[in-house]
């Protein structure tokens, strides 16, 4: 098994580029295809964690969902936000690689590699 889990989303071009660039560089992660398969609320905590960032840091603000669901709203809890994600797993930055106690989200795709050593 991989040391690496990678955030997967296949249909987007940054995502399906910095797993180019993992595999160019003889990194096979596990990949996981977090709009099929979302990380459990413990996973994304973790992941939070480790980017140390706060869980509207790591929202697309600008999907549909984000503004529908009243996403923005200043008074939400982090564990709101985290329930929105899993709920709605569209709303996660992508792609993010995880691995040796790290995280990178992959924007641009080049940040993934910062990890590797």
């Amino acid at each position: 098994m991989s040391e690496w889990t990678y955030y997967h989303n296949p249909r987007c071009s940054k995502s399906r580029e910095a797993l180019s660039l993992l595999e160019s560089r003889g990194v096979q992660p596990r990949v996981v295809e977090y709009l099929k398969t979302p990380p459990s609320a413990v996973e994304l905590r973790r992941i939070l964690q480790l980017l140390g960032l706060a869980a509207r840091e790591l929202m697309r603000r600008d999907e549909d969902e984000y503004r529908e669901l009243g996403l923005d709203a200043p008074g939400l809890s982090e564990d709101a936000l985290i329930q929105a994600m899993l709920t709605h797993p569209r709303l996660i930055q992508r792609p993010i690689l995880v691995g040796k106690n790290q995280a990178r989200i992959g924007r641009p795709p080049e940040r993934v590699l910062e990890i590797l050593a």
